[in-house]
């Protein structure tokens, strides 16, 4: 047998290991808790931390009225106005460029609420002042004024989920994040379809794990 043969040989069964290892990382990969996959309600809000420059000053707004509106049309979740009642927490933040922002924005709290998809209708009133989503004790009430910053702000949106029903969910890491360039831009909501499809896979990852 020649050195080159031999060395074919040799390589060949390497190479088929490695295949062999992609796969099962493949399969390995990580699911979306169970707890996370029985969700049924959700709270979208404004990351706390979120700025906005000041030629767009509801940006983070209308992010998140976008959101809502995707996942009313999605018709997965019912929304909800409080974290406690909620079983998964959406916090959404605007890329924007570097420059002047403007953080804590009154534009960002809203007592009513009034959002329309064509087939379905939300109302809702917040009453009184919404619940911490994060340990108040860490900022302190002049955190949550509004102010103009120069500090430089992610150029990327975010999308993170929380889990809910516990306090301050937001000081918990998220179980799922997708941060990419417009990923918050209406109509396309890629955010909201990559979230759709992060389910679909774990939901059928789940049913090929429970396979006798």
């Amino acid at each position: 047998m020649s050195i080159r043969i031999a060395t074919i040989l040799l390589v060949l069964p390497l190479l088929s290991g490695l295949q062999g290892d992609a796969k099962n990382k493949k399969k390995q990969k990580q699911l979306l808790p169970d707890d996370i996959l029985r969700a049924e309600t959700v709270l979208v809000v404004i990351q706390p931390e979120a700025g906005e420059p000041l030629s767009a000053p509801t940006a983070n707004r209308t992010a998140q009225e976008d959101v809502e509106k995707a996942l009313m049309k999605w018709g997965r979740f019912r929304l909800v106005m409080e974290s406690q009642t909620a079983d998964l927490v959406i916090a959404v933040q605007k890329g924007h460029a570097s420059g002047p922002t403007i953080k804590n924005s009154p534009a960002d709290n809203r007592p009513t609420i009034y959002e329309s998809t064509g087939g379905e209708v939300r109302v809702g009133a917040q009453q009184g002042r919404p619940p911490d989503i994060t340990n108040p004790g860490l900022g302190g009430p002049e955190g949550k004024t509004p102010r103009i910053s120069n500090e430089v702000g992610p150029s990327e949106d975010m999308f993170a989920v929380y889990r809910g029903g516990v306090s301050y969910p937001l000081d918990s890491a998220p179980v799922w994040r997708y941060v990419a360039k417009d990923a918050l831009s209406s109509p396309r909501m890629d955010a909201v379809e990559q979230f759709r499809k992060a389910i679909s896979e774990s939901e059928e990852q789940r049913r090929q794990r429970q396979k006798p």
